[in-house]
């Protein structure tokens, strides 16, 4: 019979920029397999008033075989609703610890394909308030299909690229429907499973405004 035992565990992230009453943090929540040291360079460089938080997976494993190249996810199928809790917890409690004495201006969120159903939970379940919400190339969790997200226009965004391999036409054209029922602004670019960084600065700018 399975078991648990709650222990202390080190989570890592990577920040650039540092924090005042000003600031707009944008947390990067990255891929599947992909380590934040790696991944938060594809937004740089930003503007002074953007500090960026890259936020690792909890699960580090070789990319193949049992050396070489490291990368981290945020959970698998096995024992999924702890991990979804710890992830929760921990995006909280790193919130908490670089807000700590100063409040920030504004928060915004972007998942990155795996990264965006840890997104939409923290966004959804998490004690952090959360401004702005950006999918990218990522699918919405199931568990929260249900999940009311405020009305505003530009306040949520999806954004995928037309030559994605994880997205068939037909499935591109049916994420795109589902977030636009919810909201979302949706942005196609000309791309692949990847950031594009002159839509992104888009989206990024359309969200501070």
């Amino acid at each position: 019979m399975i078991q648990r035992i709650e222990l202390t565990k080190t989570f890592r992230y990577v920040q650039y920029g540092t924090i005042t009453e000003n600031s707009i943090l944008l947390y990067v929540l990255h891929g599947y397999g992909q380590l934040p040291e790696y991944f938060s360079r594809k937004f740089l460089p930003l503007s002074d008033r953007v500090v960026l938080i890259a936020p690792e997976g909890m699960h580090r494993f070789y990319l193949n075989g049992t050396s070489g190249r490291v990368g981290a996810s945020w959970m698998t199928k096995e024992s999924r609703e702890d991990d979804i809790k710890d992830n929760i917890r921990f995006l909280d409690r790193l919130d908490a610890k670089l807000t700590e004495k100063i409040e920030p201006y504004k928060r915004i969120v972007l998942g990155f394909s795996q990264g965006g159903a840890t997104a939409a939970r923290w966004k959804a379940s998490g004690q952090t308030t959360i401004d702005n919400l950006i999918m990218w190339a990522a699918i919405f969790p199931p568990d929260l299909e249900n999940e009311t997200f405020p009305l505003e226009k530009n306040k949520h965004h999806f954004a995928i690229g037309d030559q994605d391999p994880y997205f068939t036409d037909d499935q591109d054209k049916q994420t795109c429907n589902f977030y636009a029922q919810k909201n979302f602004s949706i942005h196609c670019f000309s791309g692949v499973h990847d950031i594009d960084k002159e839509v992104f600065n888009t989206v990024l700018k359309t969200c501070i405004e």
